[in-house]
């Protein structure tokens, strides 16, 4: 196959789920769903978070940036997705393809970090309690949620431009929309020395982060056994526990698609690992980190009793 080297105007196939059409209703129905829980969700704690001054803390300042960026990671691909099912039209010209590989790359690699600050924000709050409003000053908050940042679009626009170096072969790509692992099945010549700094930058994203998350939640269950009260430590465990499971299949099906040899990633099992950390996640995070606080439950109440006065 000859190869060549994209312009802007060059049109390229999206594959989608097409190879099984039985499951395109079927996951037009599930996605749809999930992506409108996803919006109603986010958003809802972005709006009370900001209307109710109980939730002006350190963990909703975080959680706010999470959800602003789980309704754009989601919003990055999903509309593509949910059109292509109509097979109407299957293609997306090069630069829009470039376009959705920075952004969903920049705002996922930005969520691997923003996760490791909340993380360390649960490990002041239980394990230095007393220090803790000392800890998180409102200026180190900010700088945290801005170094997230930074920190995810770097990264996405050293792995985007690395790959708009590349040859490429072929207008076929087997996904639902255009990522990393699918443009690296499409290089043309040998591209060992960039897939290796690639792959460096992917595991700091990844890996190092992943490690920071599991080291914090240690030391807070160490902190949470030596609590007196059965209750109080069931409560703290089921907590942290489903904090855990979330960031485990975000952080699990991102290192499963991200730090594979391109030569044994297979495009037809990415396409449905995507779906965890595209749209799963995105969805159960408003859920997870707000479904057992007190403090949401009463500014949910008291926004909604003010709708019925």
């Amino acid at each position: 196959m000859d190869s060549f080297n994209a312009t802007l105007e060059e049109r390229f196939i999206l594959v989608g789920f097409s190879d099984w059409p039985q499951l395109e209703l079927i996951l037009f129905v599930f996605i749809s769903i999930f992506y409108s829980l996803t919006l109603f969700g986010n958003t809802a704690i972005i709006t009370l978070s900001r209307m109710d001054l109980r939730l002006h803390t350190p963990m909703y300042f975080f959680l706010c940036h999470l959800s602003f960026l789980d309704l754009c990671y989601t919003t990055s691909t999903v509309p593509q997705l949910l059109i292509n099912f109509h097979g109407l039209d299957r293609t997306i010209s090069y630069g829009g393809c470039v376009s959705q590989l920075f952004i969903s790359l920049a705002l996922g690699s930005t969520e691997c970090v923003l996760l490791v600050v909340m993380a360390f924000d649960r490990y002041a709050a239980v394990c230095r309690p007393l220090h803790y409003m000392t800890i998180m000053h409102p200026l180190l908050c900010q700088a945290l949620a801005l170094a997230s940042w930074i920190g995810g679009f770097l990264n996405s626009l050293i792995q985007t431009g690395l790959m708009m170096a590349m040859p490429l072969c072929g207008h076929r790509l087997n996904h639902f929309f255009c990522e990393m692992p699918i443009f690296l099945k499409l290089a043309c010549q040998d591209t060992g020395g960039t897939e290796a700094k690639m792959f460096v930058a992917r595991a700091i994203i990844l890996v190092f982060p992943a490690t920071l998350i599991l080291g914090s939640y240690g030391h807070i269950a160490e902190a949470v056994l030596k609590v007196k009260s059965t209750a109080g430590r069931r409560k703290a465990f089921g907590t942290c526990g489903s904090h855990l499971l979330v960031v485990s299949l975000f952080y699990g099906s991102a290192i499963y698609t991200y730090l594979q040899p391109k030569s044994s990633y297979s495009e037809s099992d990415g396409k449905f690992v995507a779906l965890f950390y595209t749209i799963v996640t995105p969805m159960l995070n408003p859920l997870i980190y707000t479904l057992r606080n007190k403090d949401v439950k009463g500014a949910l109440w008291k926004v909604l009793r003010r709708g019925t006065d």
